[in-house]
Parts: C-alpha cells; sequence; structure tokens
C-alpha cells in the first residue's frame, strides 16, 4: 500500500513539473500525452465504438488541451479530470454533428458489477444487458455519464466529481439516485 502511495505521489510530481514545462514551451507536451492518450482513447472508444474514429476524437482532446494548457489550473483540477472534460465534450459533440444515437456498451463484467450495485440478480446476464440497455435510454445524457465514470471506468466519487465539476458529496448521491432510478425503471420495464 505505502508502495503505492508512493508511486502515485512521484506520478503527481511528475505530471505537474511535466505541466509547468509544457505551459513555458509547447513541444514539451509530448510526455503528457504519452502519460494520458491509452486512458482517454478507451475511454472515448467504448463510447465510439470505432477505433479510427475514436483515434480522431482522441487527437481532438489532446490538441485542444494543448492550445488551451495555459488556462488549465494545476491546482484546482487535476489533469486528468481535465482530460475527460475535454473527452466528454468532443464525444457529445461527435454525437450531435453525426447524428448518430450514442449507445452504451455493456461488457460481461460491468453487467455483472451494475447488476450487483443494482441487487438485481433474478435475470440472466443476456436479459439483464438487453434490459440495462433499454433501461439506460431513458436516463439522461448526464445521469448515463455519471454510471459510465463510476462503473465502467471505475472511477472514485472524487473523481466522477472532479470531471463532471461536483463535489465528491454530490457525485456520490447522484449516483445512488441514478442507481434507484434505473431499479424503478428496470422494475417498470414492459416489452
Amino acid at each position: 500500500m505505502e508502495r503505492l502511495l508512493i508511486k502515485r505521489k512521484i506520478k503527481t510530481i511528475d505530471e505537474k513539473s511535466m505541466i509547468v514545462a509544457a505551459k513555458e514551451n509547447p513541444e514539451r507536451f509530448r510526455p503528457l500525452y504519452e502519460l494520458h492518450y491509452e486512458e482517454i482513447f478507451h475511454f472515448i472508444n467504448k463510447k465510439i465504438g470505432e477505433k479510427e474514429i475514436s483515434a480522431d476524437i482522441s487527437a481532438e482532446v489532446f490538441y485542444k488541451a494543448l492550445i488551451n494548457l495555459k488556462q488549465y489550473q494545476i491546482t484546482k483540477t487535476p489533469f486528468i479530470a481535465w482530460l475527460y472534460r475535454i473527452a466528454i465534450n468532443e464525444t457529445t459533440a461527435f454525437f450531435r454533428n453525426s447524428k448518430k444515437e450514442q449507445l452504451v456498451v455493456l461488457d460481461d463484467f460491468q453487467i455483472h458489477y451494475l447488476q450487483s450495485e443494482l441487487k438485481y440478480r433474478n435475470l440472466e446476464e443476456e436479459d439483464m444487458r438487453f434490459y440495462l440497455s433499454s433501461a439506460f435510454q431513458k436516463l439522461k445524457p448526464l445521469e448515463v455519464e455519471i454510471i459510465e465514470l463510476r462503473f465502467y471506468e471505475d472511477k472514485s466519487f472524487k473523481e466522477v466529481g472532479e470531471i463532471l465539476e461536483m463535489t465528491e458529496n454530490n457525485a456520490k448521491v447522484k449516483t445512488y439516485r441514478i442507481l434507484d432510478k434505473l431499479k424503478y425503471i428496470l422494475k417498470n420495464i414492459n416489452f
């Protein structure tokens, strides 16, 4: 446990120095890109489902981060949370501009995790996948985003709050309200 905390502190210190260096000279942005690209790409690709488009959107996220880096405040928001915000905005713009419908893709682990969290164990996995997909269509975009960040990206309530610009407590309260809403939707779904 101590070793993990030390690694996180080193990463945070290194990241801060990388940010300062990149603010002074944009050519020094590359280490930040290399540190976070894979995580941001996977987040976007889960939403888009097409690697080429996801790569293009990821490139746009890092381009916007680079050109707006001078406005980024190290003490206000973790850098990765800032990147997630940009990624959310870019994927939202993609769906709005392409007029494609955003789908929530559920893998087996996520279904099991949500099923456990919802205490909804009386359905087979395939049936649960179908019902959850239908239930997610009844949620607001912010509600889906909170569930995706919390359960698919495995973010803590604090991280969800930082990404969505809300307090940790608010992220927690909203998550549990959304879970209650999902339970209600699942209970009342008629097919």
